[in-house]
């Protein structure tokens, strides 16, 4: 079992609790006659994190990404807009929670003070009928932020906190994993939302909107994923619920230096380049099988969406046991997502945030005005004395007619900011996207671990089971270090040390009342 104990190092975080999860010790690098060879399939975070950590221990890695710029979900690409500007586009708004202890440790390679994430002052929660809450003013350290949270927010009154079952809530008290899973994999977040009678207005305003940022209906999404996030962001965690955004668009920000650094490492950067198949080979590694030919690796990380999983893994009929083929095979992808960018002929009002979430608004769950914290868009702004806006519509139809889609967002951007209805849309991108990984009630089972049966095969990404308290881009690369780490530990070399949240309630007395349920 992996170690746990309390970090004596310095804390990347503010949280007293943070912990860390101590790699096998062995050597600081892989020695021999000749280099390990590693294939890391995926260049998204997961992927980066795993290429990392083997180069930095001198594997030899060839990291394969299909398309032609790294960074997965947050990869970005030029764009020529009608009035002459080339602009980045991306698929949207990511926050970089302080929680992300694992993913900033990435971050930290190429930029120690991280320095080119930007805090925004507060996260603001909109819903239709008018009532809005804000994090600005909650505290920061459980259990006073919960505490806090209901005594400023407008949608819990008396009648409404006595109407509440105190005791369906227990389980928010003390999440472990993957002990929450076994509790509450089987419950969906609407019907645990439901069983705690929470106000109506308090559930969608402030419950959904965590619920609906894994991309799925609360209906459809596993309980326990919504507990263990609101265990990371609020009750287990004192980092708090603001966060960091990058400053520039995330190929300036982040993947073209994290590139240039692991060139510096030796890695291999094999983009816009497809993996047909993987196979084992009879010297216990793999014959990796691409656009550029084929290569023998002593190892592979899979680091892919759960459709590219589940493709690769049937294009490859000797990878993996028949119950774990079975379990890739029944891996979900939560349904189809909406990302609009308006680049509008004149600013939205000055007071605007920018960031906030939605709920009560048809299908929109949050707008963004990039100009208030990114470097290009406010450059275009502050030009053309416009507005860059970003509207995001999650679990739409399986089979949305997009021209409806997009012009409802449009008709909702004017609901949540009357003003930009005079405003003239200059240029719009709309990126139509279904490739996150679903937590369907009861799924947890069939979701991949780290390890494989065989052991130089290992699989990271958002969609891993960790056993970790984790979730999100956070999962991500710590599942990607995780595979790296055991691979390393194969070799007699020492890992990546990570962090996480606590594993646990926050305090003796919450853990004692959790117990009562």
């Amino acid at each position: 079992m992996t170690p746990f104990r309390r970090s004596t190092t310095p804390r990347r975080g503010r949280d007293r609790r943070a912990r860390t999860i101590l790699p096998t010790p062995g050597a600081p690098r892989c020695t021999g006659e000749r280099p390990l060879t590693t294939a890391v399939v995926g260049g998204g975070i997961a992927g980066l994190a795993a290429a990392t950590a083997l180069a930095e221990r001198g594997v030899r890695v060839t990291l394969y990404e299909r398309e032609s710029a790294l960074g997965g979900r947050l990869a970005g690409w030029p764009t020529l807009l009608s009035d002459g500007s080339t602009v980045t586009m991306s698929r949207g708004f990511h926050a970089f929670f302080r929680q992300y202890y694992n993913l900033r440790g990435l971050l930290r390679r190429t930029d120690p003070g991280l320095d080119r994430l930007s805090g925004l002052p507060d996260y603001p929660l909109r819903h239709g009928n008018g009532m809005q809450d804000s994090f600005r003013h909650v505290p920061r350290t459980p259990p006073w932020s919960a505490l806090g949270f209901v005594a400023l927010s407008p949608t819990f009154g008396l009648r409404d906190l006595a109407r509440m079952n105190p005791v369906a809530a227990l389980p928010l008290l003390d999440v472990r994993v993957p002990g929450v899973y076994t509790r509450l994999d089987d419950v969906s977040a609407h019907e645990f939302l439901a069983s705690i009678r929470f106000p109506e207005a308090a559930h969608h305003l402030a419950f959904e909107v965590f619920s609906r940022s894994f991309f799925a209906d609360p209906r459809h999404l596993s309980a326990a994923e919504m507990v263990l996030m609101f265990h990371i962001y609020f009750l287990g965690s004192a980092e708090g619920l603001l966060f960091d955004v990058p400053a520039e668009p995330f190929p300036s920000a982040l993947w073209n230096p994290l590139a240039g650094y692991l060139r510096g490492h030796g890695v291999d950067l094999a983009t816009g380049t497809r993996v047909d198949a993987v196979e084992p080979t009879a010297d216990g590694g793999f014959r990796v099988v691409s656009g550029a030919g084929e290569e023998r690796y002593d190892s592979t990380v899979l680091a892919l969406d759960a459709g590219g999983l589940r493709s690769l893994v049937e294009r490859s009929p000797r990878l993996g046991d028949h119950a774990w083929r079975e379990r890739i095979a029944r891996l979900r992808t939560a349904p189809p997502f909406l990302v609009s960018r308006l680049w509008l002929d004149r600013p939205v009002a000055a007071d605007r945030p920018g960031f906030l979430g939605t709920s009560g608004y048809a299908t929109l769950d949050n707008v963004s005005v990039l100009e208030r914290w990114e470097g290009e868009a406010a450059r275009w702004a502050s030009r053309t004395g416009g507005s860059v806006v970003e509207l995001h519509a999650y679990a739409l139809p399986d089979r949305p007619v997009r021209d409806v889609e997009q012009k409802r967002l449009l008709e909702q951007l004017h609901r949540v900011y009357p003003e930009t209805r005079a405003a003239t849309v200059v240029d719009a991108r709309h990126e139509w996207r279904s490739d996150c990984p679903m937590f369907p009630v009861g799924g947890y089972a069939d979701r991949p671990t780290v390890r494989t049966a065989h052991p130089a095969l290992v699989v990271a990404g958002d969609l891993v089971r960790t056993e970790l308290p984790v979730a999100l881009m956070e999962r991500a690369a710590t599942s990607g270090f995780l595979a790296a780490n055991a691979l390393l530990e194969r070799w007699g070399v020492t890992g990546q040390t990570l962090w996480t949240v606590p594993d646990r309630g926050r305090g003796a007395v919450l853990r004692g009342i959790a117990r009562l349920g």
